[in-house]
C-alpha cells in the first residue's frame, strides 16, 4: 500500500513500506497455546497458524481506539514513520551515489574532481582542498599520475546536526561521497555501508589553509568522516596535510615553516646559538643555558600578553617584578613604592611621575605627561586569573633575574633589558633582522612549485594520520563540540581558551 506525507507534491512524496512503520516499536505479547510449535529447537519463534490471526485483530483494533483517542501523539508516531521513510530513501541515494573506479565510469565523477590517471587504488590519493583558489594550486602543482584533487566550496554541512538524508541533499558532500566511491555509514550496515573494496583513493588527505577558517573545515570534515565513514578511519586511509604557514628568506636561502610556534623556534635557533644573557644576580648564560632560560622568558612573556589587553606589557612586567600583581591588597601595597620607582626608571625623564595605588578594586598605575592624564587598571579579576597567578608565583624568581636591568648581547651588539617580554622580543627581533618573513594567508597564495614541494611531494612533505584511540571518548568530543547543546561547548571553550598560545582573528 502506497501512502503520501500530507502536504507534499508529488515530487516530494514518500512511499511508506511495511518497515518505515516497525521501525523502533516494541511490543511485549503474553500468548497462552495449549500445543504450541516453534520454527526450531531453541524455540525462537511462534509458528502456530490460529495464533497470528487473533493476535493481529485484538492488536488493530486496540492501536486504532488508541490512535483516535491520543490524536497529539499518533501525529509523532507518523512524523517518525516519515522519517524513517525519508532516511531509507536517503540510503537509496547514497548508493546510487557509488561506482568504483574503472574505465567507464569517468562521466559519472563530479566535476571538481581533478582525477588521477593511476587506476589502482592503493596507489593513489585525493586531496581534498579548502576553494577554487587552492584547487587551482593543487592541480597545477600535483603530480597527476597518482594525485587527484578535490575542491569543496566553503565549509560543508555540519553533519552533527542534520539528519541522514538532509546530508545527502548537500551539494558538497554528495560531491565528496561520489568521489570516494565507496558508500556511506557503518560497513557492517545491510544497505549503502561503506565498502572498503570500492574505495577509489586509499590515502584520502585534509588540506585547508593555516588559519581559524581552515580549522573550522578541517573539523566539519573530521566530523563527516568519523560519523559517517568511520572505517576509513579505522582502516588508516584518511590523513591531515601540513600546509606552511610562513616562507622565510634570506637571499637564496629559503625555508619554510609550519606555523608560528616553528616560526619561533627558527628565529630562537638563529639567535641563540652566539647570543649571552648577563643578570644582576652575576649569572651569565650561553648555549644550552640560555636556550633553556629563553623558554622561561617566552612563557613569562605568554601570560604577561594575555593581560596586556588591560595594561601595557612593558607596565604590566615591571608590576610583575616588583610583586605587584597580586589579589592580596596588602602585599600589592607594599609593592607600590617599589613599582613606582622601577616605572620611573624606564621611562623618560620628561614622563616621569608615576603613581601607584592598591586597593580592593585591583591595582591602578597613573602619570600625567605634558597636561595628559594616563590610567592603566587592573581590576580584582585579571588579579585573580590563572596568568596573574602565575606571574605572583614566581615574582621572586622574576625579582632575582630583573631586580635591576640584565645585559643582552646580541651578534655585537649589547643592550639593556628591563623585564622578560623586553628581553625575549629582543631576541626574536634580532631574528628577523635581514629576514623577509611571508605568511601564506591561503593556500590559494602559494605558486604551485611552493605547493609541491612543501605539501604535495611524497619526499618532502608531512601527513598526519588520523587515528582514534577512544572511540567513545572521540564521539563525546564531537557531540560536545559540533552538536546543538551550548553549555558543554561553552565550557569546553572556556576551559581549553588559554590553552591557545596564538589565535588568529
Amino acid at each position: 500500500m502506497t501512502k503520501y506525507a500530507e502536504g507534499m507534491g508529488k515530487k516530494d512524496s514518500l512511499s511508506l513500506v511495511g518497515d518505515d512503520m516497525r521501525e523502533g516499536m516494541t511490543a511485549v505479547l503474553s500468548v497462552k497455546v495449549p500445543d504450541p510449535k516453534f520454527s526450531s529447537q531453541t524455540k525462537e519463534k511462534l509458528v502456530s497458524s490460529e495464533v497470528q490471526p487473533a493476535v493481529q485483530m485484538v492488536v488493530a483494533d486496540a492501536v486504532g481506539h488508541w490512535f483516535e483517542t491520543h490524536p497529539k501523539e499518533a501525529k509523532g508516531i507518523i512524523q517518525k514513520v516519515m522519517d524513517a521513510a525519508a532516511a531509507r530513501e536517503a540510503a537509496r541515494r547514497a548508493r546510487e551515489l557509488t561506482r568504483r573506479k574503472g574505465v567507464l565510469d569517468v562521466s559519472t565523477l563530479p566535476g571538481k574532481l581533478a582525477d588521477c590517471q593511476e587506476r589502482d587504488p592503493t596507489k593513489c590519493e585525493m586531496f581534498i582542498v579548502e576553494g577554487e583558489s587552492a584547487g587551482g594550486s593543487a592541480k597545477q602543482g600535483r603530480d597527476r599520475k597518482f594525485q587527484a584533487i578535490l575542491p569543496l566550496k566553503g565549509k560543508i554541512l555540519n553533519v552533527e546536526r542534520a539528519r541522514f538524508d538532509r546530508m545527502l541533499g548537500s551539494v558538497e558532500i554528495g560531491t565528496l561521497i561520489t568521489a570516494l566511491g565507496a558508500g556511506i555509514g557503518r560497513a557492517e550496515a545491510e544497505q549503502g555501508g561503506f565498502d572498503v573494496a570500492k574505495l577509489r583513493y586509499h590515502r584520502i588527505v585534509i588540506m585547508t589553509d593555516a588559519d581559524v577558517d581552515g580549522s573550522h573545515i578541517r573539523t566539519l570534515l573530521l566530523t563527516f568522516f568519523f560519523r559517517q565513514m568511520p572505517d576509513l578511519i579505522e582502516r588508516g586511509h584518511l590523513y591531515i596535510a601540513q600546509p606552511p604557514l610562513y616562507r622565510a628568506k634570506r637571499g637564496s636561502d629559503e625555508r619554510y615553516l609550519k606555523d608560528d610556534a616553528a616560526l619561533e623556534r627558527f628565529l630562537l635557533d638563529k639567535v641563540l646559538g652566539e647570543a649571552r644573557l648577563s643578570y644582576a644576580d652575576g649569572r651569565v648564560l650561553q648555549g644550552p643555558e640560555l636556550q633553556e632560560e629563553a623558554a622561561w622568558l617566552r612563557e613569562a612573556s605568554v601570560r604577561l600578553r594575555r593581560l596586556s589587553s588591560i595594561i601595557p606589557v612593558a607596565l604590566l612586567e615591571q608590576a610583575a617584578i616588583a610583586g605587584a600583581v597580586t589579589p592580596d591588597v596588602e602585599r600589592a601595597t607594599a609593592a607600590a613604592q617599589i613599582l613606582v620607582r622601577r616605572l620611573d626608571a624606564v621611562s623618560l625623564p620628561a614622563e616621569r611621575g608615576w603613581k601607584v595605588v592598591a586597593d580592593a578594586h585591583g591595582l591602578t598605575l597613573a602619570r600625567t605627561v605634558r597636561g595628559v592624564a594616563e590610567l592603566h587598571t587592573l581590576d580584582m579579576a585579571a588579579l585573580r586569573s590563572a596568568d596573574a597567578r602565575w606571574l605572583a608565583e614566581r615574582a621572586g624568581a622574576l625579582q632575582k633575574r630583573f631586580g635591576d636591568p640584565a645585559a643582552l648581547k646580541l651578534d655585537r651588539d649589547e643592550s639593556s633589558v628591563a623585564g622578560p617580554a623586553s628581553a625575549f622580543d629582543r631576541i626574536l627581533a634580532q631574528g628577523r633582522r635581514g629576514l623577509t618573513v611571508q605568511r601564506f594567508k591561503g593556500l590559494g597564495e602559494m605558486n604551485p612549485d611552493q605547493l609541491w614541494k612543501t605539501t604535495l611531494d611524497p619526499v618532502a612533505r608531512t601527513l598526519l594520520q588520523v587515528k582514534v584511540g577512544d572511540v567513545d571518548d572521540a564521539g563525546q568530543v564531537f557531540s560536545t563540540l559540533m552538536g546543538d547543546v551550548v553549555e558543554p561547548r561553552r565550557e569546553f571553550i572556556v576551559g581549553n581558551a588559554l590553552k591557545v598560545a596564538n589565535l588568529d582573528v
